[in-house]
C-alpha cells in the first residue's frame, strides 16, 4: 500500500509543478488553486507513504520521479531543450532511485 500511495504523492507534485509553470507567478486563479491543492495531497500522500516506507527511501522517489517526470514534461509541454547534461541527471536520477530500492530491501 505505501507504493500505491507513494504513486499518488507522485502524481499530485507533478500535476502541481506543471500548474505552477501555467499560474503565471501565481497571477492566474485556476492553475494557483490546482498548485495548491496538488501539493497539499502530495504532502498528505507522502505523510501516508511515511507509515510503511522508510523517510529516506520514500523521499529519494518521490523527489527523484518527481524531478525526473518534470524534467521530461518540460521537453514535452514547454519546448525546453534536451541537452546531453539533462539525459544524464534523469538517468542518474533513475539510477539512485533504483539503487535505493535494492539496498532498502532487506
Amino acid at each position: 500500500m505505501g507504493y500505491l500511495t507513494l504513486s499518488g504523492a507522485i502524481a499530485a507534485e507533478v500535476a502541481a509543478t506543471t500548474a505552477m509553470k501555467y499560474s503565471e507567478g501565481f497571477s492566474r486563479l485556476w492553475p494557483t488553486l490546482l498548485t495548491t491543492v496538488g501539493y497539499a495531497v502530495s504532502f498528505l500522500l507522502l505523510s501516508q507513504t511515511l507509515k510503511s516506507v522508510g523517510i529516506g527511501t520514500a523521499y529519494a522517489i518521490w523527489s527523484g520521479a518527481g524531478t525526473a517526470t518534470i524534467a521530461v514534461l518540460g521537453l514535452a509541454l514547454f519546448g525546453e531543450s534536451l541537452t546531453l547534461t539533462k539525459i544524464a541527471g534523469i538517468v542518474l536520477i533513475i539510477g539512485g532511485v533504483v539503487v535505493l530500492n535494492l539496498g532498502g530491501a532487506h
